[in-house]
C-alpha cells in the first residue's frame, strides 16, 4: 500500500516536514496576495501546490479554493509529458488546458520544476484566474459557445522561463489575445515568483534535513494520507448509495432539466463513483471534463475527512466511472468554460450521499457560485481603456444535524474565496453599489434552517459598448432541502433600463447583453436548503430568526407555521400566538401533501394572477415555472416533483 518503507524518517521529523510541506505552499499565497494585478486573484480566485518529482500532489495550502483540489497534479504531469528530459533550473512553464485535467481556461497554472544541483527533486505550481482570456466575451464565459473556440485561449504546456530567462514573446502573444494584457503580464510574474518561494523552501529543508530526507518526506506524507482514509473507509459498512442531481437547462434544446446521476459504491478500502445515466454534453459551456469532475468528487468527498492534510494520497483509492461524451466526462472540443455548474451538482450529490453514511455531519444542498461579468470602455480615464467586472456573491450552506446552515459565506465550489469588497470594484470599474444585504427568506425552512444568501444591486457609471454576462444555475434545480427540509429560492438576475424604467426578468443564464449607463442589475443568490421538517422547529427559534430578520412574519407562518404577533418590531414587541401556531400546523400538515401534488397548470395561474409568489411555487406546490412569465415548465417541474417528493415529503409525519 505505501510507495516508500524507510524507518529512518522518525515520527518528529516527519510531522516536522509534513507542516513544512503546507507552510510552503500558504507562502506561495501570501506571495501572490501581494504582488497579483487582477483584482479576482486578489480575492483569493487561485491555488497553489507543492509536488514530488513524478507530479503528484505533496501539499496544498490551507486557503486554497475547493474547485482547484484533484486537478493540479493533472497538470503537473502534463507538463512533464511535455517537456520530459529538456527541464532545467529557472524554467516555468504554463498551462490552462481543461482537456489535460484542468478546470476551464481562465485557471492558468505556472509549474516550476525544482532541482537540488542536477537532480530533479519535484515541482512548485501557483494557479491563479485570470479575468479575461479572451473569446467572443468580456470574461470569457460565452454561455452560447457549443465548442471552445468561442471561449478563450487554450495554452498547452507552453516554457514562458527558460533557464530563468523571461520568454517575452510569448507571454505577449498569450496576453495580446485578452482584453488586459498589462494584469496578464503583471500575473504572469506574480505566480513564476510564488514558484520560487516553494523551490526556496524546498531547497532549504534540503540543506536542514538531506535530500533523501525531504524526498522521503514528501512519499511518506502521501502514504500517510492513504493509510488514514483507507482505514476510515474500511471501518465504514460495504454498500451502494445513488442519487441525481440538476443543471437547468441546456440552452440549445428545450425545456428540461440536465440530469447528474452518481452512484457511490463502498467496498473494502476503495470507494467508485458511478456516474452512469448522467446527461450527454449539451450546447453550451455547462459541460464537465474529466479532471473538473475528479476535482468535484474529491471535493465533496474530503468534505467529510476535514481533519486530514490534501495531497495525492487521497486519491489513491477513489476510482471514477464516466461515461464520454457526457455532461461530466466533456471531450475536446466541447465547451466547458462554465464547468462549475456541473461540479457544485457533483459536490452536492456527494454531500447527500455522505450524509447517510455519516449522519453525524450530515448536511442540505448548498447555494450554487454566480458570476456577473460585464465588460466595455471605462470613461472615467481619457484613454477609455477596456475595464473588467467580474463579481461572485457569497450565500447560504445547507441546513445541518443539528445546527443551522452557514450564513452569507462562499460557495462549497469555492470555499476560501474573499467576499469581494464593493469598494475594491467600485474603484476599479464604473460601477456603484445601491444595495448589499443579507437577502430575507432567502434561507430554505427545516429544523435547522438553511444559511442566508444576499441580494446586492449595482448601477453602471461612465462606461460605453458595455455587455453584460450572468454565469448561474439553479433556477429551475433549486436548491433543495433534505430528511423533510424546504427549498431555498431560485436564482437570476433583473435588469432596469434607465432610460425606460423598464425592468426585465434575465434569469440565470445569459452572455452579451447590452446595457448603457444608468442601468441597474439587482441579483439575489439563493440561502442552503433547510435540514429536517421545518414543523419540528422549536417556535421560539423561528420567533429569533424573525427579529434578526432571516424570517418574515409571512413566511414563518407559511412555512414553519408559526404565527408571529408584532406589536411594535422598533422594541422587539413580538410574540408568538400559540393557539393561532398550533392551529397553522395543523393545517399544514393537512394539507401539504396535496398541495405538492397540485396540478401544476393551476399553480401556473395562481402566481401569474397574483395569488402566490415564487417561494409558494417551489416550496408548498413544488413548481417550476418561468419567473419572468409565469408559463409552467413542465418538464422540470416533473424532475423537480420526484426529488421533492424524495427528500422533503417522504420524510413528513
Amino acid at each position: 500500500m505505501d510507495s516508500v518503507q524507510n524507518q529512518d524518517l522518525d515520527p518528529v521529523t516527519f510531522e516536522v516536514l509534513k507542516n513544512s510541506f503546507i507552510t510552503a505552499v500558504d507562502q506561495m499565497a501570501e506571495q501572490m496576495l501581494r504582488t497579483c494585478y487582477s483584482f479576482v486573484i486578489y480575492n483569493r480566485d487561485f491555488s497553489n501546490a507543492l509536488h514530488d518529482a513524478e507530479g503528484n500532489c505533496v501539499a496544498q495550502g490551507n486557503a486554497d479554493i475547493a474547485v482547484h483540489v484533484g486537478t493540479l497534479h493533472y497538470t503537473c504531469k502534463d507538463v512533464i509529458r511535455v517537456f520530459k528530459g529538456d527541464m532545467h533550473p529557472g524554467d516555468v512553464y504554463a498551462i490552462n488546458d481543461p482537456y489535460a485535467g484542468g478546470t476551464h481556461f481562465s485557471d492558468v497554472r505556472l509549474i516550476r520544476p525544482i532541482f537540488d544541483g542536477d537532480t530533479l527533486v519535484g515541482f512548485s505550481q501557483s494557479n491563479g484566474h485570470w479575468s479575461d482570456l479572451g473569446g467572443s466575451v468580456p470574461g470569457s464565459f460565452n454561455v452560447a459557445a457549443h465548442e471552445m473556440f468561442g471561449e478563450a485561449v487554450r495554452i498547452t504546456p507552453v516554457r514562458l522561463f527558460h533557464k530563468g530567462k523571461f520568454c517575452s514573446d510569448v507571454a505577449n502573444m498569450i496576453a495580446a489575445n485578452t482584453r488586459d494584457p498589462g494584469s496578464i503580464i503583471g500575473d504572469i510574474h506574480s505566480q513564476a515568483q510564488a514558484t520560487q518561494v516553494a523551490e526556496r523552501e524546498v531547497l532549504r529543508l534540503i540543506d536542514k534535513y538531506g535530500r533523501d530526507q525531504v524526498l522521503q518526506g514528501m512519499n511518506e506524507v502521501q502514504d500517510y494520507v492513504e493509510r488514514s482514509v483507507r482505514q476510515r473507509i474500511s471501518d465504514l459498512p460495504d454498500g451502494t448509495w445513488e442519487s441525481v442531481d440538476y443543471i437547468d437547462r441546456d440552452p440549445g434544446a428545450g425545456e428540461g432539466m440536465i440530469p447528474i446521476h452518481i452512484k457511490m459504491t463502498i467496498k473494502g478500502d476503495r470507494i467508485t463513483y458511478d456516474f452512469e445515466g448522467s446527461h450527454p454534453t449539451i450546447a453550451s459551456i455547462y459541460n464537465s471534463a474529466d479532471g473538473a469532475t475528479f476535482s468535484a468528487v474529491v471535493a465533496g468527498m474530503k468534505t467529510f475527512f476535514p481533519d486530514l492534510p490534501l495531497n495525492s494520497g487521497f486519491y489513491r483509492m477513489v476510482d471514477i466511472k464516466a461515461p464520454e461524451d457526457s455532461v461530466v466526462s466533456a471531450k475536446w472540443p466541447v465547451a466547458v468554460t462554465g464547468f462549475l455548474m456541473p461540479f457544485e451538482k457533483i459536490m452536492n450529490t456527494i454531500f447527500e450521499m455522505w450524509s447517510k453514511i455519516v449522519p453525524e455531519r450530515a448536511i442540505a444542498c448548498a447555494f450554487n457560485l454566480e458570476y456577473l461579468l460585464a465588460g466595455g470602455n471605462d470613461l472615467r480615464k481619457p484613454e477609455k481603456p477596456i475595464y473588467m467586472f467580474y463579481e461572485w456573491l457569497p450565500g447560504g450552506w445547507g441546513g445541518r444535524n443539528g445546527k443551522d446552515g452557514s450564513d452569507v459565506t462562499t460557495a462549497c465550489f469555492g470555499t476560501g474565496l474573499m467576499s469581494q469588497p464593493s469598494e475594491g470594484n467600485e474603484r476599479v470599474n464604473p460601477t456603484r453599489a445601491d444595495e448589499f444585504q443579507i437577502m430575507q427568506d432567502s434561507p430554505g425552512p427545516g429544523k435547522w434552517r438553511g444559511g442566508a444568501g444576499v441580494i446586492k444591486a449595482s448601477t453602471l457609471l461612465e462606461a460605453e459598448n458595455t455587455v453584460i454576462s450572468y454565469i448561474c444555475d439553479r433556477e429551475r434545480a433549486v436548491v433543495w432541502g433534505v430528511e423533510g427540509g424546504l427549498p431555498s429560492m431560485p436564482h437570476g438576475l433583473e435588469i432596469e433600463h434607465s432610460e425606460t424604467g423598464e425592468k426585465k426578468w434575465l434569469g440565470s443564464v445569459f452572455s452579451n447583453y447590452k446595457i448603457k449607463s444608468g442601468d441597474r442589475f439587482t441579483r439575489p443568490t439563493a440561502g442552503g436548503g433547510g435540514f429536517g421538517d421545518p414543523l419540528d422547529c422549536d417556535p421560539d427559534q423561528v420567533l429569533e430568526d424573525v427579529i434578526d430578520e432571516y424570517v418574515s412574519v409571512d413566511r414563518a407562518k407559511k412555512d414553519y407555521g408559526v404565527v408571529v404577533k408584532v406589536n411594535d418590531f422598533d422594541v422587539l414587541d413580538i410574540e408568538i400566538d400559540q393557539a393561532a401556531t398550533d392551529a397553522a400546523r395543523a393545517e399544514i400538515r393537512a394539507n401539504r401533501v396535496a398541495w405538492a401534488r397540485m396540478d401544476p397548470a393551476e399553480v401556473s395561474r395562481m402566481y401569474k394572477d397574483g395569488e402566490i409568489d415564487e417561494l409558494d411555487a417551489v416550496r408548498r406546490y413544488a413548481v417550476i415555472l418561468d419567473w419572468g412569465t409565469g408559463e409552467l415548465m413542465e418538464i422540470s417541474t416533473a424532475q423537480f416533483r420526484e426529488t421533492f417528493e424524495r427528500r422533503s415529503v417522504a420524510h413528513w409525519n
